[in-house]
């Protein structure tokens, strides 16, 4: 009876923003054209005594270079688009590599689970800032539990996804002082399951990969929610692109047969979307699932991070794979 109130107060909460233009109704997630991936099974080369482990992040600079963030050493790892190796560097405990960024200054940022922290590093590996305290969880101002991801606006303000642990956003200014915090755990609204994955678009408009719940939920800097984007897709990694478009790579919804819960581990498939800022679907994107490790060139296992290039090539590392893989999209 309890379950069955709470539910029908989740569903009213919604209609109201709903009613109020907070939240949008989802997008067909069949709207969009279908095309496929071709890889580039010569990309990158790598250098002689490296190894990849899980690829949880991939990011690009303002060059198209492709940062790499594996769990092994050096965590950090640069190739250009065509392949070549350009440098590596060590920011942490390796085991906890998630998500890596590059702000608008050129500087490099890395989430790690297993440290608890943020990091800013310099383009060629110097650490600047440390946000959360080394190997310390905590749900206060100056510590986070499994941080996950990190989006810097022009501004130079800060806002982390924290994370595994915690279920929030936390805001700093471009200095590391604490402003403020919004969310927590749940399915309504502004509540997160997991906030997995964090991006923003040229206005400042924050858009979380609510991993758990399978959808996206749009904020503005104070935390205010503008949209609920449901039963799209069920978001691992977001990347935004210069044209204002956002990527999303994941899995199709999927619920648990008979319940609300979606599936996620193992994720049912691999697919990346492209949306428009309305939450409307302008590509959806099946991959190549692999059905036995070690998967095939152009295969996905878990596919975690997503970057796209200037000239449309998209970077994909995904966690079972423990690889990162250049595509092109072809119909």
């Amino acid at each position: 009876m309890r379950l069955i109130f709470c539910s029908f107060i989740s569903t009213i909460f919604f209609l109201i923003l709903l009613s109020t233009g907070y939240a949008q109704p989802p997008a067909n997630p069949q709207s969009g054209t279908e095309l496929r991936c071709v890889v580039d099974a010569t990309w990158p080369r790598k250098t002689e005594g490296f190894e990849w482990a899980q690829m949880p992040g991939i990011t690009l600079d303002s060059r198209d270079q492709v940062y790499i963030f594996t769990r092994s050493r050096p965590d950090v790892q640069i190739y250009k688009t065509d392949g070549t190796f350009v440098r590596a560097w060590n920011s942490g405990d390796p085991s906890g590599a998630h998500f890596i960024r590059i702000d608008p200054d050129g500087n490099v940022w890395t989430a790690n689970i297993t440290d608890h922290v943020v990091r800013k590093h310099g383009p060629e590996g110097k650490l600047l800032l440390t946000l959360g305290e080394p190997g310390v969880a905590g749900a206060d101002r100056g510590h986070f539990d499994k941080p996950t991801d990190v989006a810097v606006l022009p501004s130079g303000d800060i806002f982390v996804t924290d994370g595994y642990g915690n279920r929030r956003v936390v805001h700093f200014d471009a200095n590391g002082k604490y402003v403020k915090e919004w969310g927590n755990e749940g399915n309504r609204p502004g509540q997160f399951a997991l906030p997995h994955s964090i991006v923003a678009d040229s206005a400042g408009r924050l858009y979380v990969a609510d991993r758990e719940n399978a959808r996206i939920q749009v904020f503005d800097t104070s935390g205010k929610l503008l949209a609920v984007w449901e039963n799209i897709v069920t978001p691992w990694g977001l990347w935004m692109t210069k044209n204002q478009e956002l990527w999303v790579c994941g899995a199709s919804c999927v619920k648990k047969e008979g319940t609300d819960e979606h599936i996620v581990l193992p994720p049912p498939d691999q697919v990346l979307m492209k949306l428009n800022l309305k939450g409307e679907v302008l590509l959806r994107i099946p991959l190549p699932k692999t059905a036995v490790p070690p998967g095939k060139p152009g295969e996905l296992d878990w596919v975690h991070g997503i970057a796209v290039d200037s000239q449309g090539n998209l970077y994909l590392g995904d966690i079972q794979g423990r690889r990162a893989q250049k595509f092109r999209l072809k119909p």
